[in-house]
């Protein structure tokens, strides 16, 4: 069947992901489109149908982003549902979020740069009118250009975009906008349910012409009114004569920070759980003693969180801890001190974190552990600590990469053309 033909057929199928932040459902997305990341999946990924017809793209990163579910489950499915060949695409855009995460912890400074330069923006809109009223009309979808408007009422009321309008609205809002880029990514970040530091930051550097220096991403009639199925078409809206942006940062690559192994592990320990990463235990040599969940989401911007992404990342790490003490407090050392002295722990468990709140939480934290004769172990995944020494530079050396990876972590997979 023609690609025109399967998107006629799938912009009529009703499908709405149930974005309910638990594991089962995240596992129960996995399951229903493991099937559809073989040839649906290629031909067929960049059209964004509207939230209602989700049938062509599997929706799973909100659970990914928290590890809900694991990159390691998902690669699983994918490749007992095909062979590798036939479900490269998608295999490829899992190990894209790997790839970002990998790259941003060899290249810290890029974090820390997007929050100062951040900072710098959230000040001029405060002081330049025209600046401030721009700013505002993008983020209530008032700014006239069809697409971009119907795209930030879908971000708002339910968190989720399809990643190409994703690409468009960043090229919208930086180049026919003349938004700073800061801006919209701390936007995107404070309402996407998968809003990460890494992938989030990365996305927005590259449209801009920052991450691959000189080559922006712009946005195109003919491109949002092929993808969108023609339900979009900003004629003579969008500026597409660009200039990339630029940075002075020279962001020089470091070496991966260290990180425990499981088998270091030893005796009773207290299981932190965090946003990034709620099936950490699964890794484990052995049970918990207690268990607490901790979160950081409001870490993520200077600004209000949005509520949709704010509740799947609290009920998400409810479901993950299981009835156990979940602390919201900015700082987290005094409710893990407490939880320690009550079950007469000294170990602390939880899942390495990468750049971002949760890493900057656990860094602030880690004094007060010390001077109470605590230890605080952040645990590496196998995935990670293969995956990313393949992150310094660009995606390609990753892609080949990608079968290397696989067969390190035992996930077996056949290269042919189809089953």
């Amino acid at each position: 069947m023609k690609t025109k033909a399967i998107i006629a057929d799938l912009s009529q199928q009703l499908e709405i992901p149930n974005f309910k932040p638990t594991r089962a459902a995240g596992l129960a997305r996995l399951a229903h489109f493991a099937e559809r990341t073989g040839d649906l999946y290629d031909r067929c990924r960049n059209y964004d149908l509207g939230p209602e017809h989700r049938a062509n793209v599997s929706a799973l990163s909100p659970w990914i982003r928290h590890r809900l579910i694991t990159e390691t489950e998902v690669l699983t499915a994918t490749l007992d549902a095909h062979f590798f060949n036939t479900s490269e695409r998608f295999v490829h855009e899992v190990f894209w979020r790997t790839y970002f995460k990998g790259w941003l912890e060899h290249h810290p400074t890029v974090w820390s740069a997007y929050q100062a330069g951040l900072l710098r923006q959230l000040k001029s809109a405060g002081k330049d009118r025209r600046l401030a009223a721009n700013y505002a009309a993008a983020m209530a979808g008032e700014t006239g250009i069809d697409g971009f408007d119907d795209w930030t009422k879908e971000l708002l009321t339910t968190g989720y975009l399809h990643n190409h309008a994703r690409m468009w609205f960043a090229s919208i809002w930086i180049f026919t906008l003349g938004l700073p880029w800061e801006l919209g990514a701390d936007f995107f970040l404070r309402h996407l349910m998968d809003g990460d530091p890494a992938s989030n930051t990365l996305a927005w550097r590259w449209v801009a012409g920052i991450q691959t220096k000189g080559r922006p991403y712009v946005a195109r009639v003919s491109n949002i009114s092929k993808f969108t199925d023609q339900r979009f078409s900003p004629l003579h809206q969008l500026n597409t004569k660009v200039e990339p942006l630029s940075e002075e940062a020279d962001h020089q690559r470091h070496p991966l920070p260290n990180a425990a192994t499981s088998a270091e592990i030893k005796g009773d320990y207290l299981l932190l759980v965090t946003e990034d990463d709620m099936q950490v235990e699964e890794t484990l040599p052995h049970p918990h003693a207690a268990k607490i969940g901790a979160l950081a989401t409001t870490g993520r911007s200077l600004l209000p969180i949005g509520s949709i992404a704010q509740a799947f990342a609290r009920d998400a790490t409810r479901d993950a801890c299981t009835g156990a003490q979940i602390i919201e407090n900015e700082i987290w050392a005094a409710d893990i001190i407490a939880a320690c002295q009550t079950h007469n722990l000294k170990t602390v468990v939880t899942g390495y974190a990468p750049v971002g709140p949760v890493a900057t939480k656990l860094v602030a934290m880690e004094p007060a552990l010390q001077a109470e004769g605590i230890k605080l172990f952040q645990v590496r995944r196998a995935f990670d600590t293969v995956a990313w020494p393949h992150a310094t530079k660009g995606f390609f050396a990753m892609k080949k990469g990608i079968p290397r990876v696989l067969e390190k972590l035992g996930l077996s997979y056949v290269q042919k053309r189809s089953r």
